[in-house]
């Protein structure tokens, strides 16, 4: 069994970054599960995660996080809620590059909120030439009546962007449940 304080799931579409996030933060060596990608049709990327990433980060103190990373896929949707259990919050990561990110968008947040309290969403692959620019994210914050969800541009591969999403994460966990 692995043993730590906090948890922190990474969720989201296939290909935006969620195994890159944990192995840019991780003290420890990664736990993959990475498989050639047999589903081309939704991402061309040659591995992909098929059960959980595992890493885990360590604080100066001591303190140590788990870093857990879901399986993109929708078929793979039965171990979600397995690893949200007991999570700090969920970390939804979405690909700016598929074909209709918003629809990605609505369809990770609508799982994940029945299974997280406390929700952060990070988009990735700005890089990528694409039809949309980052303003449909700005007319999709504005159409969420109920509830607002931090919502970030970041590059997976990049520690402090990471970083930035836990320090929301934590941050928005304190206001919620005054942790």
């Amino acid at each position: 069994m692995i043993l730590h304080q906090y948890k922190i799931v990474f969720a989201g579409t296939m290909g935006a970054g969620k195994s890159e996030a944990i192995k840019s933060l991780s003290s420890v060596g990664v736990v993959s599960t990475e498989a050639i990608n047999t589903d081309t049709q939704s991402h061309t990327k040659m591995f992909t995660t098929v059960g959980i990433d595992y890493g885990e980060l360590i604080l100066d103190d001591g303190t140590k996080v788990g870093l857990y990373g879901t399986p993109g896929q929708e078929r793979f949707d039965f171990i979600w809620s397995e690893i949200c259990k007991g999570a700090l919050g969920t970390i939804i990561l979405i690909d700016h590059s598929t074909e209709n990110p918003i629809k990605e968008l609505d369809f990770y947040l609508n799982y994940f909120k029945t299974v997280s309290e406390n929700i952060i969403i990070g988009i990735t692959h700005l890089d990528v030439k694409t039809a949309y620019n980052t303003s449909i994210y700005r007319d999709w914050e504005k159409s969420q009546i109920d509830t607002k969800y931090p919502l970030f541009f970041i590059d997976a591969r990049e520690k402090n962007d990471v970083l930035l999403l836990i320090e929301a994460l934590i941050a928005n966990a304190e206001v919620q449940f005054s942790i």
